[in-house]
């Protein structure tokens, strides 16, 4: 019965079914038809599609590309050194401002007598190596290479701090004493030990009257400096000449208070002294002295610069050398003496010139300077000699003008491929031995070997010219043709050479020597 039911049930449903679907279908045919833009293109269509999309992403690169600039640009203008306005290298920190440059601008800040912040002036007491910021930087980098600083740049900065230690910044000074106004210009004012219970135990014998309390008794500042004082080199003021805190410069004989600056208004010992202005390596590159030292030839400069870097050599070591050497010497600084090179070194009047025979054993330290850049080259050739710079350097052939090339100045290439380094004064007894017949090359300077009790004669540098005529008046063989560069040099330099190379000029019968008399 049960099979009957769903025989008679299963039409009934049949019939339910169809009929729900023709009402979806009747309900569908009610909506609205979608836009053209969803129904599928045509063939023209894509091709248009496809031609188009080039620019787009054309157009979407540029534009990223412009995008990713001015982060970069925006990113290197945060991350600027205050100082130098430059993408910061090896950074540190200032605290407590927080601020940051350079390490080697904030060691430069403060050798300069920085006592703060460089940006914002307030009170800081340390910089700090600034490592989080450092790897921003090498990402930075990683991605504009070419904002990186030049390599010249980086060794010089190298040279001034190096990475990793933290630099202390010195409390200030104490504040100046406020301008008197209405202090006579026209008279001069007591010094330090002129007043009564100064504070350096000592009084001048010849004090001087303050004009602001006896003006009829003041020294005028016409009159020329007081008895018993004069000026302080470095400070200028009134200092007293037999103050246990006065020193003198043996060499330019100006007198140094002791009281003014620290370590500058004084004369020490010469051993013990800095020459002024060099300290350490950056200040031989940033110094045109040193260059002139080497008639300009940078090339030569370089070389030396890297031997004191490789080696580890200061210029205070050198200083010290080259006065070591000079004091071996028999005149010892007579011969500086002589070149006038420590005359008019300060601005204000020496004292009296003491005798010949008086002791050199102090000097200030623009005269430790003056004999450093004095004494540089002939250090120079004579650290050559033992034997630590690369053959390639030493093997390099002599020019031809020796140190009086015009081209080493200007021809970088020129002055990489000859050796510009000779000796400019006589050499040593001994290093005479080791190398006889080397050239002079600077004429007018004077020999540290000659006797005291010897007249000194400059060395003589005949002109081509001479040369000619003193060969066409003479018998004297012809210099030989392969002769070395270095002899014929000497040979115009009118310098004996070897007799296996050169037999010396014979004079006619008829022509006495000048140089002997008999």
């Amino acid at each position: 019965m049960s099979q009957n039911l769903s025989l008679h049930t299963s039409p009934h449903r049949l019939t339910d079914a169809n009929h729900s679907l023709s009402q979806v279908a009747s309900t569908s045919s009610l909506k609205r038809r979608a836009s053209p833009s969803f129904e599928c293109p045509d063939d023209n269509s894509r091709k248009k599609m496809k031609e188009g999309m080039p620019d787009n992403v054309h157009q979407t690169e540029t534009t990223a590309s412009e995008t990713s600039q001015s982060f970069i640009d925006d990113l290197v203008e945060e991350l600027q050194c205050g100082c130098c306005s430059e993408l910061v290298y090896k950074p540190v920190l200032v605290m407590p401002c927080q601020h940051f440059f350079c390490g080697s601008c904030c060691v430069l800040w403060i050798r300069n007598g920085g006592t703060n912040c460089p940006a914002c002036r307030g009170v800081a007491t340390i910089a700090m190596p600034f490592r989080s910021i450092q790897p921003l930087i090498e990402i930075l980098l990683r991605n504009a290479p070419e904002r990186a600083r030049t390599q010249r740049e980086r060794d010089q900065a190298d040279e001034v701090y190096k990475a990793g230690l933290s630099i202390r910044i010195p409390p200030p000074r104490e504040a100046s004493p406020p301008p008197d106004v209405n202090r006579s210009t026209e008279y001069v004012h007591p010094c330090p030990h002129c007043l009564p219970n100064n504070p350096y135990d000592w009084r001048c014998p010849q004090p001087i009257v303050d004009p602001s309390n006896d003006i009829d008794h003041a020294w005028h500042i016409d009159d020329g400096v007081p008895p018993g004082h004069g000026n302080c080199g470095n400070c200028e003021n009134l200092l007293a000449l037999r103050a246990p805190t006065t020193t003198k410069c043996d060499l330019c004989l100006v007198s140094f208070c002791g009281i003014g600056v620290q370590d500058r208004c004084m004369a020490l010992p010469l051993l013990s002294q800095h020459p002024h202005n060099m300290s350490t390596h950056a200040d031989l590159i940033q110094s045109t002295e040193v260059y002139e030292c080497f008639e300009g030839n940078t090339v030569e400069v370089e070389i030396m610069l890297e031997y004191l870097d490789a080696q580890s050599i200061s210029p205070r070591h050198i200083y010290r050398e080259i006065v070591q050497h000079i004091q071996k010497q028999p005149r010892g600084f007579a011969t500086l003496l002589e070149l006038e090179l420590f005359t008019d070194v300060h601005s204000v009047a020496p004292g009296p010139e003491p005798s010949a025979d008086s002791p050199r054993t102090k000097a200030c330290r623009l005269c430790a300077a003056e004999i450093f850049l004095w004494g540089l080259r002939e250090w120079w050739v004579r650290e050559r000699k033992k034997g630590f710079l690369e053959q390639s350097v030493m093997s390099r052939k002599d020019c031809p003008d020796a140190g009086r090339c015009v081209r080493q100045k200007n021809d970088l290439a020129h002055a990489k491929e000859y050796n510009h380094i000779f000796p400019s004064r006589n050499l040593d007894d001994e290093e005479q031995d080791e190398a006889p017949g080397r050239a002079v090359e600077a004429a007018g300077a004077y020999s540290l070997t000659t006797a005291a009790d010897e007249p000194h004669i400059p060395p003589r540098i005949a002109t081509p010219m001479q040369v000619t005529q003193n060969i066409s008046s003479t018998s004297s063989p012809s210099v030989p043709n392969d002769a070395s560069s270095a002899s014929s040099l000497a040979f115009l330099l009118n310098v004996d050479q070897d007799t296996d190379m050169m037999s010396p000029p014979q004079y006619p019968s008829s022509t006495s020597d000048p140089c002997n008399p008999e």
